[in-house]
């Protein structure tokens, strides 16, 4: 029953904690598109497909045949419904900064899901079905990411046609989207599991220690590692 109380409580204190510090900011939003479209991209990069295009005229002008990889129709497809992606991310409140957005289920919601195994009653104020609904947070994101996926979409034609040696997130992020003092997050990076206090600030720590490898290496954390 003391667990109970503790996570009850801890809990409780979140969620009374200012909604508007809690939503995700512009950089979150640009991190995770990108990450996102990025993986989709590469699950159809080594395709060896070629596609017909143009129309057979009476001329007896052959269609044009052009690599699937290189296509128009390949970013397209990835492009579709990306930020539906998003709705897959849960809220993991005992990990720092962006590392907080994460698939799979969070060390909260698990010890709570545990505790009503055990027939502990825990109140959340919500059905327990709804427990694995997309949290207010990561709805607000897929709609900020529907948003600037739009406002943007100019910006990641350019970046597919002419810029694929750089990556997405340095590109779209850090120099079209976000100002200097708004990249904070793009130096964060997935250092495994965090479910500690102690991981998790080791984690901010190597963060600021690393950041010059960071920037090298141009890459935070794959979505796929998520």
């Amino acid at each position: 029953m003391k667990l109970f109380i503790l996570v009850f409580f801890c809990v409780c204190g979140f969620v009374k904690a200012d909604e508007d510090e809690r939503l995700p900011n512009k950089c979150e939003v640009c991190k995770f598109l990108t990450l996102e479209l990025q993986d989709a991209l590469e699950k159809t990069g080594r395709s060896k497909e070629v596609l017909e295009v143009g129309e057979v005229l009476d001329t007896g002008k052959r269609r044009r045949k052009i690599k699937y990889n290189t296509s128009e129709t390949r970013l397209t497809e990835a492009v579709d419904n990306i930020c539906e992606r998003i709705l897959q991310y849960n809220v993991h409140a005992e990990r720092p900064g962006s590392l907080r957005y994460a698939k799979g289920a969070s060390q909260t919601m698990t010890t709570l899901k545990n505790l009503v195994h055990k027939g502990v009653k825990v109140d959340l104020g919500l059905p327990y079905e709804l427990w694995d609904e997309p949290s207010v947070e990561v709805s607000d994101m897929k709609k900020q990411c529907e948003t600037m996926l739009e406002q943007y979409e100019e910006v990641v034609e350019d970046w597919y046609f002419h810029h694929q040696d750089q990556r997405l997130e340095n590109f779209l992020c850090q120099s079209h989207v976000l100002k200097a003092s708004e990249q904070e997050c793009m130096k964060e990076a997935w250092k495994g599991d965090m479910g500690t206090k102690g991981g998790a600030e080791e984690a901010v720590s190597d963060s600021t220690e690393e950041e010059g490898t960071s920037e090298k290496e141009g890459k935070t954390h794959d979505a796929g590692e998520l």
